[in-house]
């Protein structure tokens, strides 16, 4: 009996130090999801660099990810797809965000954009050329 009390309290001192182990260990793993939660919410758009121009970089959709994400030139166009009563062609969408939809080398940039957050998830695009929300 004293040599399995013995392996008993052994076995229960292991146990111990490695709740403790553990109890540290998910201490720190808190720690660093907070950061890294706070780090992706503080995280915006960096400017990149083609061809020498500064362009803003479009990040990919995330879930729970919000528009505010987005530099305000891209929350105008989703905002302004959302407004409208269904899906929209970009002329729509060019009316809406004031845009000169009749000259066509104004009306193609936005295109472009539309089709860049189609891309990366914030909208969706149509057979038929019509842009619409993500469901």
């Amino acid at each position: 009996m004293d040599e399995l009390e013995e392996q008993l309290v052994n076995h229960l001192a292991e146990v111990r130090a490695e709740r403790n182990e553990l109890a540290v260990a998910e201490h720190v793993l808190e720690r660093m999801t907070g950061q890294l939660a706070e780090e992706r919410a503080s995280a915006r758009p960096m400017p990149g660099q083609v061809g020498g121009r500064a362009v803003m970089l479009i990040p990919h959709r995330e879930p729970g990810g919000e528009e505010d994400l987005l530099p305000p030139d891209y929350q105008r166009i989703i905002t302004a797809v959302r407004q409208a009563a269904g899906p929209v062609m970009a002329r729509e969408v060019g009316e809406i965000v004031g845009v000169d939809v009749s000259v066509k080398s104004k009306l193609e940039p936005l295109r472009g954009e539309l089709v860049r957050l189609v891309d990366r998830g914030w909208l969706r695009k149509l057979p038929d050329g019509r842009f619409t929300t993500r469901l």
